[in-house]
């Protein structure tokens, strides 16, 4: 396959993760948004060509597994003021990005920090290491929002929607061609989080 035919599939894969995080924006029931959420997703890994999981069979088939759905874990979090801090990460073969914190959100689990991805594409990321973590989920953390890949749930200039139940595995758990940012301490908390995506 040429580098072309991959890029293209990659913008349209994504194109098609933002479609489906803006469908489950207009859904006004959080619980049916995630299990439209969970449906489009295994769609994707099913048959998208850049799906994380094509080189195995069996979650392509069955999909990946995740918590039962518990609208309890579901939050519009104001974003606070927190120390500026900027870091340099190692993404594979796009080299280097660099995570400038803007914020932390509180939540019952614990304190996140929120980083904006500096670059081209922006956006922000709040990745997620907890006590589940590298037990019954993936040991570098999942993601809560990485909305240069178009994972959304909502908000506005002083909040986040963050709906804990929506958290998934980067794509580096499924496929060792991808390279992830992971969670920092500042996105770890001792917490089970028992929602979302799971091992």
């Amino acid at each position: 396959m040429t580098t072309a035919q991959t890029s293209l599939q990659l913008a349209d894969w994504r194109a098609r993760i933002a479609a489906l995080y803006a469908a489950v924006r207009a859904e006004p029931d959080p619980a049916v948004g995630h299990r439209l959420w969970r449906t489009g997703r295994d769609e994707l890994f099913a048959t998208h060509p850049q799906s994380p999981v094509a080189d195995q069979p069996e979650l392509r088939e069955n999909g990946v597994r995740y918590w039962p759905y518990d609208a309890d874990l579901r939050f519009t979090a104001e974003v606070l003021d927190t120390e500026p801090e900027q870091i340099e990460v190692y993404v594979g073969d796009d080299g280097m990005v660099t995570l400038a914190r803007v914020g932390r959100i509180d939540l019952p689990v614990g304190s996140l920090d929120v980083w904006r991805l500096l670059g081209y594409a922006g956006g922000l990321f709040v990745p997620l290491r907890d006590g589940t973590s590298g037990d019954t989920s993936y040991g570098g953390g999942r993601y809560l929002l990485d909305t240069a890949k178009g994972s959304w749930l909502g908000g506005d200039d002083t909040q986040l929607v963050v709906d804990l139940n929506f958290a998934y595995h980067p794509s580096c758990r499924y496929d060792p061609r991808w390279t992830c940012p992971l969670a920092q301490p500042g996105n770890t908390v001792t917490v089970p989080v028992e929602a979302g995506e799971r091992l």
